[in-house]
């Protein structure tokens, strides 16, 4: 039996890192979200909030829809979009990178670009304005409950199975907060004890994907007590990272998975005999122009 696209989002690999742990009783996986079609973790969420809308009749092939992103979910709502039959409309900040841009246009989204020093408030500002006018309709990645069930019935299963159980921590950087808000709530039913460990960037880093959210636009799908603790990582560290896995493991990921993986070597410090999965967001082409994998010879 012949299937479609949608069929292949999620049941993405679960690999063990050889390298950059060094000597360690610890195993520490890197869930590969970029091998899902849009190539990225929020092809998930994507998929899940315009299919579920349209079986509840809330939306219809033809119809307008509208989001406020700064990347990875606008490229998987647009090939949603796209794959369903919709019109997408994606308001973003205009210093995201050229590639996410691209990748959006050639899924036949509209673009709609809002100054940097707005950041994503105004994108999703912009976004209210413009289904206040009768634009269309927003699917909200941040308060929609299809985001962290895309997880929570994808994700974390998939984890859990792969791991056989063993898994004993769990390490997501934050954005939207629907990877770690789904996840955390299938493994704290599965797991009471396990550990759910949240990426957050230092004050005045600008890494894609990782997010502190003043507390008037915090996600409304986001519930503190289902994160453990929350770690913060400088840009530095994130993008070093970002280049080791590369270098080191044969992993090319985006900007996020490098924050991810720094906070998780933290967590490894500090246990031993653990199973540490962290989340690698999406791939690496989508920040070549960022000049992150740059080297003095290119």
């Amino acid at each position: 039996m012949y299937k479609s696209i949608e069929n292949f989002v999620g049941h993405t690999p679960l690999v063990r890192l050889k390298r950059i742990p060094g000597q360690t009783s610890n195993v520490i996986l890197a869930k590969l979200e970029g091998n899902n079609p849009a190539g990225s973790v929020k092809d998930r969420p994507a998929f899940s909030m315009i299919m579920r809308a349209q079986q509840r009749g809330k939306i219809k092939p033809g119809d307008t829809l509208i989001e406020a992103t700064s990347g990875n979910t606008g490229i998987a709502l647009a090939m949603t979009a796209a794959m369903m039959g919709y019109r997408m409309i994606l308001v973003m900040p205009e210093n995201q990178s050229i590639e996410r841009r691209q990748a959006m246009a050639a899924f036949g989204a509209e673009i709609i670009l809002t100054p940097k020093e707005g950041s994503m408030e105004q994108a999703r500002d912009v976004a209210e304005q413009l289904r206040a006018q009768g634009g269309g309709v927003i699917l909200d990645q941040f308060a929609n409950p299809d985001n962290p069930l895309a997880h929570y019935e994808g994700t974390a299963p998939e984890i859990w199975q792969d791991t056989e159980g063993g898994i004993t921590h769990f390490v997501s950087s934050m954005g939207t907060t629907g990877t770690i808000m789904g996840c955390g709530r299938f493994f704290r039913e599965k797991k009471p004890d396990i550990e759910i460990i949240g990426v957050q960037p230092e004050e005045g880093a600008q890494i894609p994907g990782i997010r502190k959210w003043p507390q008037a636009y915090l996600p409304e799908i986001y519930d503190p007590a289902r994160v453990d603790r929350i770690l913060l990582v400088s840009q530095m560290e994130a993008e070093a990272m970002t280049r080791r896995l590369a270098r080191e493991e044969g992993l090319f990921t985006g900007i996020s998975s490098g924050g991810a993986l720094v906070a998780a070597m933290r967590v490894a410090e500090q246990v031993s005999d653990a199973v540490v999965v962290f989340i690698a967001c999406d791939r690496g082409d989508r920040y070549l122009s960022t000049g992150v994998f740059a080297t003095e010879s290119t």
